[in-house]
């Protein structure tokens, strides 16, 4: 029997999505289950390059054929990885992906069969079980992270959709929102979960010590270099790393730190051997990068690879409604800490931490219940036991002073629009820009995605 005659049946007869591609990274041919995935016809995939499918898997090089044009190729096979493809409609994928390269009797690459799981599913009913566990409230907040608020919310959607991809994660918010609580919630919820989680504050050591903490060092490397160290980086295989206040590295160790996000290998310092890491990049900042290039002090091609996805934390002046539900949780905390038999906060001490502006955000307000704690010998906190910097003048600011403070002011009620048509609506005035969608009405790009799916938003029809 002739199986070659009969490649399309066979194909036609796997569940899941296969695409056939050249070495060139051309489709070649895609079976039924893959064209409804992707939401493409036949005529539409055949030809066109794999990249239409924007797969957030894929390493391309794109320099050639073979080997040289993308990861697979060199490596000859991938097994069961999580990746995001692109909907015809722009709306994302969580699939997950096996390849095997084809070669020819003289030992080149002809091509590769790509298999595609949809595991949408399997992720929403993860999402669900995690908003579950919020909603009843079975967890002690979101991996650390307290509110109940509408962007609080939204950062733990954001959250959810991007740990399970492998995706570089930077995340922005000025000093004191939780950045690291965001950087740790991304790796307990995705498939690293089991794995190290590491944390470098690139901000807290000099030029060669950063170096050294990174990447390790063979004995004699340098002076006072007795033993040989393996770095952070190396700690973290198989995980993930969190390189907080990245916009305070050196150059020198931005373009290492470029090597290892490209070539996925790092040499200690002091040595010229290679080895091999497997990490999730997280990465964080309050400063802005876009400046420090323009400045020269940080390389552009290193922001565009760590800047795949980011990931914005509310200051908690944004958030003033969920201070009750911080302060209970660290009221909670306290207690069990010092054994004071302390339940919460009087309507007056609450009220003044309503109108305090907060600008050192939560790690701020935990700093005052832990003050108001020491002074506090009864069962609830007031006034007289919160910091002066909290209560001065609060009773005798009005709307102008607070106005000259920069302080910003609780918003007007405003009547909530129907979500479906405020998404129609901003993608018409966009014309279709998922990313531009999602900043007119204040959401991510990921939510946009989402809402999409859920109302049954058709952008061919309902955007004509």
């Amino acid at each position: 029997m002739d199986i070659g005659k009969h490649w399309r049946t066979i194909i036609e007869s796997v569940q899941d999505g296969v695409i056939i591609v050249d070495p060139g990274g051309n489709i070649v041919a895609a079976n039924t289950t893959a064209l409804l995935m992707t939401g493409y016809s036949n005529t539409e995939l055949e030809g066109k390059s794999c990249r239409v499918l924007n797969c957030t898997g894929c390493r391309i090089g794109g320099k050639g054929q073979g080997r040289e044009w993308c990861g697979l190729f060199s490596k000859g096979m991938i097994r069961d990885k999580k990746c995001l493809i692109t909907h015809k409609h722009n709306r994302s994928i969580q699939i997950l992906k096996s390849a095997t390269v084809f070669y020819g009797d003289d030992g080149n690459i002809v091509g590769a069969v790509e298999t595609l799981k949809d595991i949408s599913d399997n992720i929403r009913f993860q999402n669900e079980l995690i908003s579950l566990k919020k909603a009843y409230h079975l967890d002690d907040g979101f991996h650390g992270l307290v509110g109940s608020s509408p962007v609080m919310q939204n950062l733990f959607e954001v959250i959810e959709n991007v740990s399970s991809s492998e995706i570089p994660v930077m995340i922005l918010g000025q000093s004191g929102t939780g950045k690291e609580l965001v950087a740790r919630a991304v790796h307990e919820t995705g498939p690293r979960m089991n794995k190290p989680f590491i944390t470098v504050n690139c901000a807290a050591l000099n030029e060669s010590l950063l170096e050294s903490e990174l990447f390790g060092h063979v004995k004699g490397a340098y002076t006072g270099a007795e033993k040989d160290r393996i770095g952070r980086f190396e700690t973290a295989h198989g995980g993930s790393i969190f390189l907080d206040e990245i916009g305070d590295i050196p150059m020198s160790v931005q373009v290492k730190l470029l090597r290892v996000l490209e070539e996925k290998k790092i040499e200690k310092v002091g040595d010229n051997v290679s080895i091999d890491v497997d990490v999730r990049i997280i990465t964080a900042t309050n400063r802005n990068l876009e400046e420090l290039i323009k400045e020269k002090k940080f390389r552009e091609d290193l922001f565009f690879r760590i800047n795949v996805f980011p990931i914005r934390c509310p200051s908690l002046a944004t958030r003033l409604e969920d201070i009750p539900l911080i302060v209970q949780h660290f009221v909670n905390v306290n207690s069990k800490k010092t054994g004071k038999n302390i339940l919460g906060l009087t309507p007056e001490a609450m009220a003044r931490l309503m109108a305090y502006h907060w600008p050192g955000n939560v790690r701020e307000l935990r700093n005052t219940v832990e003050y108001a704690f020491v002074l506090c010998n009864g069962s609830s906190i007031g006034p007289e036991h919160l910091p002066d910097r909290v209560t001065a003048g609060v009773d005798s600011e009005t709307p102008e002073k607070r106005n000259a403070m920069d302080v910003p002011l609780a918003p007007e009620p405003a009547v909530p629009m129907d979500q479906r048509t405020q998404l129609i609506q901003a993608l018409k005035k966009v014309g279709g820009n998922q990313s531009r969608a999602a900043e007119a009405i204040g959401v991510s790009r990921v939510t946009v995605w989402k809402r999409i799916k859920k109302f049954g938003i058709d952008l061919d029809r309902d955007l004509a």
